[in-house]
């Protein structure tokens, strides 16, 4: 996501660099080259006007510290006007009630069905709550048969009236059904509607005056750039609801949306999706976003998805195994797979600093495949005990997983480097491995 906007901001910095002072003539130059890169990303040219003369303002009024450049306090001030025009704090979904109400809304296509059963998948995994999915799209036959296959998989209850046309009416019978059944949360999901289309406008209108939400969720397509933004005011204008969730974001490598969608609307982005899978829906975080954008990664959310994995008492068994030596292939295997639950390759990559300039093409969600393969092909003593590793067995073991000696080779020394470090951190060797780093800059 962003890759484009991230590119050109890098290219507008560099005319900084080198500089020893901030002037006016410089700040200029760099600041025609940010207003480019925002109108590039389909930010309009009121906001993108608006958002360099104050990164202007603030430039110009700071004092160079020594230990900082020019180019490095006009990435700051870049940084926090970005996330300012994102929201600046992140907005917490508001799921207080007995049950509470999550009302969808927005138009044909922008993946409403798709997001209430990730959000439903959300609040019953990250937060603990009981959920029901309500089917309120009485027009798409397939929406509702959609919802239910979606709802199966996220193992959340689908209250649906098949043969009812009044989505009004479905929506205040399932909370009624919902509280029967002791459900924390209600989210309804609700047919697209364009805003210019004033029949379909006033019925999401009753549904919510109705039902009176304790929620209500604008889901966009930020692949559609200003044209998501002007359909959020539409939808606002009307609705006036509580958060917005952009959907696609993973392929949208301009980002107009997540830009300026907060400023026009003056309502928070609470949740990007970033995938087909249930889990693919993240919380907003306007800071975070704004690291992503400069190119600075986003540690603290690949920490978190990381710690949403980590099984404490694993861990206490593997630090044993490590200090004894004992780390095997089967341990090797596990870790492995624990990668895989935190998601896309390519998303984790694009969260570590630098990463962003890596191409898509070398990395590969594929990548492990051969390694389980490898790993499968191994007997169990194999598995249990690497020393047993001889040419015979390697070439047993290539033949049977479909790869090459050489890969299989490659693999081995993976363990072993993994073994390794993972066998450093574990037993104080912090101190060692910053050793083992300044001896190899010295060798350099």
């Amino acid at each position: 996501m962003f890759e484009g906007l991230t590119e050109k901001l890098e290219r507008s910095f560099k005319i900084l660099k080198g500089q020893g002072y901030i002037t006016e003539i410089n700040v200029a130059e760099t600041l025609k080259e940010v207003r480019k890169a925002l109108l590039d990303a389909d930010v309009s040219y009121k906001i993108a006007k608006d958002v360099t003369n104050e990164i202007k303002e603030k430039a110009l009024g700071q004092k160079i510290l020594t230990a900082v450049s020019p180019s490095q306090l006009m990435v700051k001030i870049v940084h926090d006007e970005l996330a300012e025009l994102m929201g600046g704090e992140h907005s917490e979904i508001n799921v207080k009630g007995n049950p509470a109400v999550v009302l969808i809304a927005g138009l044909q296509g922008s993946g409403k069905t798709t997001f209430s059963a990730k959000l439903a998948n959300y609040l019953k995994t990250k937060k603990g709550k009981t959920v029901m999915l309500v089917a309120g799209d009485v027009y798409r036959p397939a929406a509702i048969n959609q919802l239910k296959v979606l709802g199966e998989q996220v193992g959340v209850e689908v209250y649906s009236e098949d043969d009812n046309k009044n989505p009004v009416q479905i929506a205040q019978r399932a909370i009624e059904h919902a509280k029967a059944q002791n459900k924390n949360v209600v989210i309804i999901d609700t047919a697209g509607r364009l805003a210019v289309d004033e029949e379909m406008m006033n019925e999401i209108a009753k549904i919510k005056d109705t039902v009176k939400p304790h929620e209500t969720l604008f889901v966009v397509d930020s692949m559609t750039g200003q044209d998501a933004v002007n359909t959020a005011k539409a939808f606002n204008d009307r609705l006036d609801f509580d958060g917005v969730v952009l959907t696609k974001l993973d392929g949208d490598t301009r980002g107009g949306a997540a830009l300026t969608i907060r400023t026009v609307v003056e309502k928070p982005i609470k949740f990007v999706g970033l995938g087909e899978k249930m889990d693919a829906l993240d919380i907003f975080y306007p800071k975070r976003m704004a690291d992503r954008i400069l190119g600075m990664g986003d540690i603290v959310s690949l920490v978190e998805k990381a710690q949403e994995q980590f099984d404490a008492e694993e861990a206490a068994k593997l630090k044993k195994k490590l200090a004894k030596n004992e780390f095997n292939y089967n341990d090797f295997l596990k870790q492995i797979q624990q990668i895989k639950k935190m998601g896309s390759i390519k998303d984790l990559a694009k969260m570590i600093p630098g990463m962003n300039k890596i191409n898509d093409e070398d990395l590969d969600d594929d990548a492990f495949k051969s390694i389980e393969a490898i790993i499968g092909s191994m007997t169990p003593e194999e598995r249990e005990n690497p020393k047993l590793m001889n040419g015979s067995r390697k070439r047993r073991i290539a033949l049977g997983s479909g790869n090459s000696i050489e890969e299989v080779n490659r693999l081995i020394k993976q363990f072993d480097e993994t073994s390794k470090m993972m066998r450093m951190m574990t037993t104080g060797g912090a101190k060692k491995m910053m050793q083992m780093m300044q001896q190899a800059k010295r060798k350099r």
